[in-house]
Parts: C-alpha cells; sequence; structure tokens
C-alpha cells in the first residue's frame, strides 16, 4: 500500500538522483543545471530528507544583505537584477549538503565529476587540433591565431571551461594522493581522466588558471609526499617545452605583446575599479553598474584608445566586488571563503592519521578554495555562473565529508560507511 511515509522516501531518492544530476550538469549545461537543481528543491521539501544548510549562513547572508543594499542605493533596480537572480545558485550549497550524507555517495561524484570533466576536456583538445590545422591553413602565427579563440569544451567561453576544470582536477589529484580507493581499479581511471583535463588546462592558454593550478596543487603535493614537489619544476619545464605556444604564453607574463596580451588591460581594469572604490567605499556603484558606469572612471592619464579587451568587469573578484557592492560587502564574500577554508583545515587536524574518504574531499576543497582566491586576483572567477555553481557544490561535498567523517570517528559503535571512513 502507498503511504505518505513511502512517497516521502520515494522523494528522498529522488531529490538524491537530482541533485547529483545537477552537480554533474554544471560541467555541461548551467540551464540543464538549474532545472534539475529546482527539481531537486522540490523533491527535497516533499521529502522525509532532514534539511541542512552548511555553517555558512552569517557571512552568505551578510553578503546577499550587502548586494541588495548595494542594488536599493544604486537607483538602478533594472540593470542590477540579473545579480539578484543569481541568488538562485547558493541553493547548489542546501541541495547538496542536504541529500548527500554518506563518505561512498560524495566519493561517487567526485568520480562523476571527473568522467564529465575528461568528457569537456577530451572535446576540448579535439578543438585545440581543429585550431592549430586552421592556423596552419591559414599562414598565420598560431599563437596570434589561438589566443584571442581558445578552446572551450562544452562552455561559451575558455575561462568559464578552464576554471571549471580547475575545480575537477585538484579534485581528482586529492582523490588519486589521499584516498584508499585510488590504489585499487579505480587508479586508472583516475590517471585516465587526470591526463585529459590536465592537458586542455595546460592547452587553455588561461594564465590565472595555470597560476590557481600550481597554488592547489602545490598544496595537495605538501601534504601528501613533500619529497615530490622537487619533481615539480621538471614537469613544469618539460610542459612549458614540448606544449606548442606555452612558451610564448609564459613569457607573456612577464613580457606581453600589448595589442594581444591582457596585462595592460588588466592594469586598466584595476586601476579604475580602484577610483570607483575612492569615490563609492561602502556601498559601491551597484550590481552590474561597473560595465555600465566604467568610462566615467577610467584614469585621466591612461590613453586612448584603450588596450584590447573586455571592460565589463575588473578581471579581479576583490577590487570589483568591492567598486560593484562596497567594500564590507566585499569583505564577507572573503569571509565566506575563508570560513570554507578554515573549516576544512580543522577538520583535517581533527582526523585520526591515515588515508579516508574524508581526508581526500577535505583536501580537495581546501585545494580548490585556495586556487579560487588566487585565480580571483586575475579574474571574476565567481561571478561566471557556471563556475560558482559547480564551486558551491564542491564546497557543500566538504562539509558532508567533515559531519559524515568527524561523526563515524566520535561513534566506534557506529558501522564503517562504504569507501573507507574513519576507523573506529
Amino acid at each position: 500500500m502507498f503511504t505518505m511515509g513511502s512517497y516521502r522516501a520515494v522523494m528522498s531518492r529522488a531529490a538524491f538522483w537530482l541533485t547529483g544530476g545537477a552537480a554533474v550538469a554544471a560541467v555541461f549545461s548551467i540551464a540543464a543545471c538549474q532545472i534539475l537543481m529546482a527539481l531537486a528543491l522540490v523533491a527535497l521539501l516533499l521529502s522525509d530528507t532532514r534539511l541542512r544548510f552548511p555553517p555558512l549562513g552569517l557571512p552568505l547572508g551578510l553578503f546577499l544583505a550587502g548586494t541588495l543594499l548595494s542594488l536599493a542605493l544604486s537607483g538602478d533596480w533594472v540593470s542590477g537584477r540579473p545579480q539578484i537572480r543569481k541568488f538562485f545558485l547558493f541553493l547548489m550549497l542546501f541541495v547538496v549538503y542536504s541529500a548527500f550524507r554518506e563518505l561512498a555517495q560524495l566519493r561517487r561524484l567526485v568520480l562523476v565529476w571527473a568522467g564529465a570533466g575528461a568528457i569537456t576536456a577530451a572535446r576540448g583538445l579535439v578543438q585545440f587540433q581543429e585550431k592549430y590545422q586552421e592556423a596552419v591553413y591559414a599562414g598565420q602565427d598560431f599563437y596570434q591565431y589561438y589566443v584571442g579563440e581558445r578552446i572551450t569544451g562544452f562552455m561559451s567561453h575558455w575561462m568559464t571551461f578552464s576554471g571549471q576544470l580547475l575545480i575537477v582536477g585538484l579534485l581528482l589529484a586529492a582523490f588519486l594522493f589521499f584516498s584508499p580507493a585510488a590504489k585499487r581499479k579505480l587508479l586508472w581511471y583516475g590517471l585516465l581522466c587526470g591526463a585529459l583535463i590536465g592537458a586542455a588546462v595546460l592547452l587553455g592558454f588561461t594564465r590565472s588558471i595555470w597560476l590557481a593550478t600550481g597554488a592547489g596543487g602545490v598544496w595537495l603535493l605538501w601534504h601528501w609526499r613533500r619529497a615530490s614537489l622537487a619533481a615539480l619544476p621538471v614537469v613544469l619545464a618539460a610542459a612549458i617545452w614540448l606544449a606548442p605556444g606555452v612558451r610564448t604564453r609564459v613569457v607573456s607574463m612577464f613580457q606581453p605583446q600589448r595589442e594581444l596580451d591582457s596585462n595592460q588591460h588588466r592594469i586598466v581594469c584595476w586601476r579604475t575599479g580602484l577610483r570607483m572604490i575612492q569615490a563609492h567605499p561602502w556601498f559601491g556603484l551597484g550590481p552590474e553598474q561597473v560595465r555600465i558606469q566604467f568610462d566615467r572612471y577610467v584614469p585621466p592619464d591612461v590613453p586612448r584608445p584603450l588596450p584590447e579587451g573586455w571592460y565589463g568587469h575588473l578581471h579581479n573578484i576583490y577590487i570589483h566586488y568591492a567598486a560593484e557592492r562596497g567594500v564590507p560587502t566585499m569583505l564577507m564574500l572573503v569571509w565566506f571563503l575563508g570560513k570554507v577554508l578554515y573549516d576544512m583545515l580543522a577538520a583535517l587536524r581533527r582526523l585520526p592519521p591515515g588515508r579516508s574518504e574524508a581526508r581526500f574531499l577535505l583536501h580537495g576543497v581546501a585545494a580548490v578554495v585556495i586556487a579560487i582566491l588566487v585565480s580571483g586576483f586575475f579574474e571574476l572567477n565567481l561571478g561566471d555562473s557556471e563556475v560558482l555553481t559547480l564551486f558551491l557544490a564542491v564546497v557543500a561535498c566538504g562539509y558532508a565529508a567533515r559531519d559524515a567523517a568527524l561523526k563515524t570517528a566520535g561513534s566506534p559503535e557506529e558501522p564503517e560507511p562504504e569507501g573507507g571512513a574513519l576507523p573506529a
């Protein structure tokens, strides 16, 4: 007989699968991701699942409140509405944290993310080969032909593509370094996915992602085997030497080609943003006003025409959010990111030594946060809906892993979940 209890149980299972589908769909389609997330939310509300939210309510709530206040004071409610609609994306924290509770479930989600990342990376590598051949047939220098139209995978822009692969790649590396399951049949799966993702990140030519990958990778190597860091310069030198155009791209960090590389363009954006902050330090210009009012704040000593590049945002999350929504609201975002990192490190300190599913997830999320903090100096990474949604899902997984591991560690009589939880 179909009872209310069985109905709620069905809704609970549906919520789990819909949530997992939404988290993975972020790698392929933000529209599909949002549809699945909305369905997961409805299923959760109709299920018998105990609802919960990660302990991030205060910094996140203040960040959202600061955004609303900035919009209200800007006087342009219509232009700022896209940023208010993005509030929906933060429900990813709620649905993933509520639906995923066991370490084995979280491990499987990471492995599916790795497979999804490998598929989109493979598509990007095919695109790279096509672009290389196009440059050859056109008789053009490959670097000049490629930098303005790089590989995108299933996304619309190379920054989105590279930002998502950064997150997935660091989680996968953490799995290979710290998970007990990586010693068994999943090792070759992880290595294959990692090779595809790593190659796509390298050939994406996105310098901020390279720096962020290095920062997150150093964190993981330091906590895995510190001696392995000695081989890092050799690996980097080989990648720079062997990959087409990579050496030129690395050199461009220090010796940019003025109308091709974006160094001067970013400097103009940062200087303009600082003038915006100086004029409106508390509440900013308002959501979307940086794009609209950019020309008003360009420093007078900057020659025209401006260096080639996109001037719709400030290519720095710290400067951009301070200019757009005020310094206090930007600090709420930094608090949010800092709290995630602090909570992951605190949980790692409380875990007994040894390899476990929880340890790989906690290290992976910490590495992802570090990478986001680093790449945020050069790009508005969390302003991208696809990257933000995937990042929030990963953060929720970190808190779910923390709770599952510490609960198991504190309850010797509780059976160990499948997949290598903490020993009693």
